[in-house]
């Protein structure tokens, strides 16, 4: 099985609205102005995090929210607002974006991005620098902690020397003889694929250092080897390992699975298998999990619109622009099941608003990781 039915859900039968898609967006915006607080929002139940903690990063914390509603045209008063996540940031830093302050999604190098590219007076380019160069060589190799996140960073803040010089690093860890990289990440050798922990990410770290002709190589060759075919559909496991050793694990999500691969990799890998990775993803249906870009339908809807732009087929986009409506009606349920939003990007009712504005330009760029 290429997928698990009881993770997705039935696709509203609702069709694409531009009228209805803005509304949602405003009320979005709307409902997350209203509860700023200092820079940070309400951590949610769903996220698994403790309630009475505020996080500061791009992931689950107030970096993320500032950047979204700033690129959702929000009011909101970027300067005093990052300033105080920065000091917060600092001066106690929760649970896991305590551990690694180099990690562009959890740590101090996302907040100080952000700061950045929003212009705010906090900004300070040499200290990125500093965490961009302490990066360099992190275990995980991999987007969360690693460089591919700082790199990131770097190439969208102008520190093109310290971005050449962690792609030099990562480029020359990935093994031809495998065509992956070691990802030592919680204690633990993980050979992830996806675009969340592993492969996929790393890639595309590496675009305009490594010529094209040469990650297509090597893209096609690994993701020849791992794709895991049925009924013209396509899917990959989390990790290059036996199929068969991961069919619980088996995910149709941004973070594992056909839509991250299409999302990061869809012009470098064979048409034939981005095409039927989303089939896959439109067969599967959204996602039970929530709206979000992680692991929810805004994030599997962005690979329409990656195929859209691959192939020039409209159908690619009518499916995007409905997963955007699931998305939407997603936020609203979950907004009168808790009565309050979900306050982060990458899980919450902001990264799903970014998704819907991004079906009204048609624009394909995944927030963060291709458009900072």
């Amino acid at each position: 099985m290429l997928w698990r039915p009881e993770e997705h859900v039935p696709l509203t039968r609702q069709e694409w609205d531009p009228d209805t898609a803005r509304d949602a967006i405003a009320e979005i915006v709307a409902d997350a102005e209203a509860a700023a607080d200092d820079g940070t929002w309400p951590n949610h139940p769903l996220d698994e995090v403790a309630q009475d903690e505020r996080y500061c990063s791009v992931y689950l914390g107030g970096a993320g929210m500032i950047w979204g509603l700033h690129k959702l045209g929000s009011s909101i008063d970027v300067t005093t607002a990052l300033s105080a996540v920065l000091r917060r940031y600092r001066a106690s830093a929760a649970g896991e974006e305590a551990e690694h302050p180099p990690s562009l999604l959890l740590g101090e190098t996302g907040i100080l991005a952000v700061a950045q590219k929003l212009n705010a007076p906090v900004a300070d380019q040499g200290r990125l620098a500093d965490l961009v160069r302490a990066n360099r060589e992190h275990e995980t190799w991999e987007l969360l902690f690693g460089s591919p996140g700082t790199m990131i960073a770097a190439r969208a803040c102008g520190l093109a020397h310290e971005w050449r010089d962690s792609a030099e690093l990562l480029y020359n860890h990935w093994d031809p003889s495998t065509d992956m990289w070691t990802h030592d990440l919680y204690g633990e050798i993980r050979p992830f694929l996806g675009a969340g922990h592993g492969f996929a990410s790393n890639v595309q770290a590496l675009r305009g250092y490594v010529d094209d002709d040469v990650l297509r190589a090597r893209v096609t060759r690994l993701l020849t080897r791992t794709a895991h075919y049925e009924d013209g559909l396509v899917n990959w496991a989390p990790m290059n390992r036996p199929w068969s050793e991961q069919e619980p694990t088996i995910r149709v999500q941004w973070c594992h699975g056909a839509p991250g691969m299409i999302i990061t990799l869809a012009d470098l890998m064979p048409p034939d298998l981005a095409i039927s990775g989303g089939e896959l993803t439109w067969r599967a249906g959204p996602l039970r999990k929530g709206s979000g870009l992680c692991h929810g339908t805004a994030g599997n809807g962005f690979a329409f619109l990656k195929l859209y732009e691959l192939t020039g087929d409209p159908s690619w986009l009518d499916r995007g622009r409905r997963f955007a409506m699931h998305a939407i009606s997603q936020v609203a349920r979950d907004r009168r099941h808790y009565g309050r939003g979900r306050y982060t990007l990458w899980t919450g009712d902001i990264g799903a608003a970014l998704y819907v504005k991004a079906c009204l330009d048609a624009d394909p760029a995944f927030p963060i990781t291709d458009m900072f």
